[in-house]
């Protein structure tokens, strides 16, 4: 297509919102509210999903050793839980250091077992994959010298599939709200169409391609989506400065933590710019395809 024609098709798209100014009203105001809707699901969703994936890395077996096992025996039975299908890391602790810990987060009346320590050494250990953790931890406990294993048998199971459900039904919502703005701004202009379709008619008689017809109406989907997408970048930046700001400081050292505010916020303004583009020219595309049947 030669630089002109092209040219004119970009005048004629933007002609042709100052001239339908109610319906270019109409689709633009479709355009954003349910681009924020979107916005404001897509940081409540990968929030969320990410404080899921902290969740899923916290998870950790705890295989207790047994206490007549010796020195030599302990870094035996580290090697041999390193060797392991699905092992990632193991870190072994003390006794002792698990009697500081519990003093640490229980109080100083823990600190009279330092005469006679009741605990046992322990392996920590983490799985390459949290859904391989009790497999992992099956393993272990077949190894010499471990007393017992824990893990949360029974309670992981049910955080993994609460996670993955959440996760799912977010982004069944964020579909939904999509498919909802591609119908809305679909509709608009397929109403904007009908009051040219002799327009149409007449191009297609003299001689006009299917193309020459359909750019100025998928530019035309185009603005609206562009513009469509501004009022909601702007929402969803300022909404989420201000929470990284009130709940961030409350959260400092806590294992829940909030996905940075850069340069997280500028790949959902990226996203929603993308998304508001995306449905404007699909709804134009869509809209005028059986006004081209002349």
């Amino acid at each position: 297509m030669k630089a002109r024609t092209l040219a004119r098709h970009f005048r004629e798209s933007l002609k042709s919102l100052g001239r339908n100014g109610w319906m270019t009203f109409a689709s633009v105001s479709a355009v954003t509210v349910t681009l924020l809707l979107v916005g404001v699901f897509v940081l409540i969703m990968m929030n969320l999903n990410k404080v899921a994936d902290d969740l899923e890395n916290d998870v950790e077996i705890k295989s207790f050793i047994s206490l007549e096992t010796d020195e030599a025996a302990v870094t035996e039975m580290e090697t041999a839980i390193l060797g392991l299908s699905g092992v990632e890391s193991v870190n072994y602790s003390t006794k002792e250091a698990e009697l500081s810990d519990l003093v640490l987060d229980f109080g100083d009346e823990f600190s009279l077992f330092e005469q006679n320590n009741p605990l046992l050494d322990v392996f920590y250990v983490k799985a390459t994959e949290p859904q391989k953790t009790e497999s992992v931890a099956n393993e272990i406990s077949k190894l010499e010298g471990i007393e017992e294993v824990k893990y949360g048998e029974g309670k992981i199971e049910k955080l993994f599939t609460f996670l993955n459900t959440g996760r799912n039904v977010g982004l069944v919502l964020i579909l939904a709200l999509l498919f909802t703005a591609m119908f809305l701004i679909s509709n608009t202009i397929r109403i904007t169409i009908v009051a040219r379709r002799h327009e149409i008619e007449i191009m297609k008689l003299v001689g006009a391609t299917n193309w020459f017809v359909r750019i100025p109406f998928i530019l035309e989907g185009m603005w609206l989506g562009f513009l469509g997408s501004i009022l909601p970048i702007g929402l969803v930046v300022a909404l989420y400065y201000n929470v990284t700001e009130l709940v961030q400081p409350k959260l400092s050292g806590e294992m829940i933590q909030l996905l940075d505010f850069a340069p997280f916020i500028y790949q959902v303004s990226a996203l929603i710019l993308l998304m508001g583009v995306f449905i404007g020219v699909w709804g134009s595309f869509m809209s005028i395809r059986k006004f081209l049947r002349v």
